[in-house]
């Protein structure tokens, strides 16, 4: 096994440029540039890794989606009740993780976490499909499911729920808003001598630096 895992090409051939001394001041502006140039070429370029710990300390992650970057926050949204809601509200610091694999690029930022007002977390979830409304109401995120018939009984009242009441939102749903410490992009090179750059906030201000690969 370990030869085939060892056969796998890690990169594409042709991958983008990055020259770190040309950057803007802030990571927001980055970002921002480096997730409209992976719309044009992957799938999902909003699908981030939501990393949090419970209350033992011990590390979570999950794949979630971007919502927006507004000023210096990043958001993403989920019930209060589910175990990442949970451990939010118990230690409201995560980190964040983008890859995209066919651009040889990753990004990584870590910070602490706030609540969204009440009113821009129901409008995130009126704004949500009607299945993911659906799937919302159903509730019981990660809890042992017993009996499949009992998430098609669960999912049929919710759904006759959200028909009958549009445009109202679970208490529960919540909007999280990352503030990011530091962010750091990174560019893959097929000489292994990968482009790092790290925006670190000091005194309210970022400051840019190279890291070794």
């Amino acid at each position: 096994m370990d030869r085939t895992l060892r056969g796998w090409p890690s990169f594409p051939e042709e991958l983008p440029e990055f020259d770190t001394e040309a950057t803007p001041a802030t990571p927001r502006e980055l970002f921002l540039d480096w997730l409209d140039e992976a719309g044009r070429h992957v799938l999902a370029p909003h699908a981030v890794t939501l990393s949090t710990v419970d209350a033992d300390g011990v590390p979570d992650a999950r794949v979630v989606i971007l919502k927006d970057v507004d000023g210096d926050t990043w958001a993403v949204a989920t019930s209060s009740e589910s175990p990442k809601g949970v451990q939010l509200a118990k230690n409201p610091f995560a980190a964040l993780t983008f890859f995209w694999p066919g651009r040889g690029r990753q990004v990584r930022l870590r910070g602490p976490v706030s609540v969204a007002a009440a009113e821009v977390s129901a409008a995130d979830f009126t704004a949500r499909p009607p299945a993911s409304r659906v799937e919302a109401f159903i509730g019981r995120q990660s809890q042992v499911l017993d009996d499949p018939a009992d998430l098609d009984r669960a999912a049929a009242e919710a759904a006759r729920w959200v028909e009958e009441n549009p445009g109202v939102a679970p208490e529960t749903w919540t909007r999280y808003l990352v503030t990011p410490s530091e962010v750091e992009f990174w560019q893959a090179s097929h000489d292994r001598r990968h482009r790092r750059l790290r925006y670190r906030r000091v005194d309210g201000s970022w400051h840019k630096e190279r890291l070794w690969p």
